[in-house]
């Protein structure tokens, strides 16, 4: 595939920036698809954020991604913001209008929707859910449960304090659990999802006992370095169906992907592959 010189741009903004994946899955679907663009990582330290905010639109870039630390600093930079990155409070994803306003979202929240309604269709969403954490991914999960009909999120969080803050901030359909009492709170729950980095590489491991849950419950961990966490594997040994962490990871650069370079990229088994690939050291 050849980049011209009229190719769209876009990137994806942070600091450190050097272990994002983004460039490698918009750049398989540039090359999939035969696209004319390029996407670039942005290595842009946050007391330069608003002036590469300003700056981008000026050299050609249609959009951006947003990455740790400046997700919810962008909130303060772009013009616009959808009702997901409000309720959130952060902003994963700029799009260039055509007047050249910013227009900012977050599509972590379609991201996990998307990828367990793949991954597991038909799961439980009539029954309460459990959070485990209470961070930057923990809000656009409870975000997307709700948003989703869940009746109930139950989120656990080793400091109780931000566990109620995050309750707090989604309604009444959403309680603070203590992190002691994670397990009992599976006994009805259709799905588990952990946050935390507990079970990464490198992290302790993540103690629960799954017990409690349904058989027909699903275990989702958002941990996708090992793929295969410690809880998805005790969770596939009691029959239970799991979702990992890396198709979260693909289907939230969908909406940005389609904005930017007006393709509606898929999620497949190949790009799933080569970002597995991707992952082993």
């Amino acid at each position: 595939m050849t980049i011209s010189g009229s190719a769209r741009l876009a990137g994806v903004m942070g600091w450190p920036i050097a272990h994002s994946r983004s460039p490698r899955i918009h750049g398989y679907w540039l090359q999939d698809y035969g696209i004319d663009g390029a996407y670039v990582p942005l290595a842009i330290e946050p007391g330069n954020l608003a002036e590469c905010f300003a700056m981008l639109p000026k050299v050609g870039f249609r959009g951006w991604n947003i990455t740790l630390p400046h997700k919810e600093a962008a909130l303060k930079l772009v013009h616009a913001i959808t009702p997901a990155a409000e309720r959130i409070g952060a902003v994963n994803t700029v799009t260039v209008q055509p007047d050249g306003t910013l227009s900012g979202d977050n599509s972590d929240a379609f991201g996990f929707t998307a990828h367990l309604d793949q991954t597991a269709p038909g799961w439980p969403s009539d029954r309460p859910a459990v959070v485990l954490g209470a961070g930057g991914a923990a809000r656009a999960i409870c975000f997307a449960l709700l948003d989703a009909g869940v009746p109930e999120v139950r989120i656990a969080n080793r400091t109780l304090p931000r566990a109620q803050a995050l309750a707090e901030a989604n309604g009444p359909a959403t309680r603070a659990i203590p992190w002691e009492a994670r397990s009992e709170a599976l006994q009805d729950a259709g799905l588990l999802v952990n946050t935390t980095s507990l079970g990464m590489n490198g992290q302790p491991p993540l103690s629960i006992d799954l017990s409690g849950l349904p058989a027909d419950a699903v275990v989702n961990d958002i941990v996708y370095v090992p793929l295969e966490t410690p809880l998805l594997a005790a969770a596939a040994a009691r029959g239970l169906r799991t979702v990992d962490g890396l198709g979260m990871l693909l289907h939230q650069a969908r909406p940005g992907f389609s904005r930017w370079f007006g393709h509606e990229p898929d999620v497949t088994d190949a790009l799933y592959a080569a970002i597995v690939k991707d992952l082993v050291p």
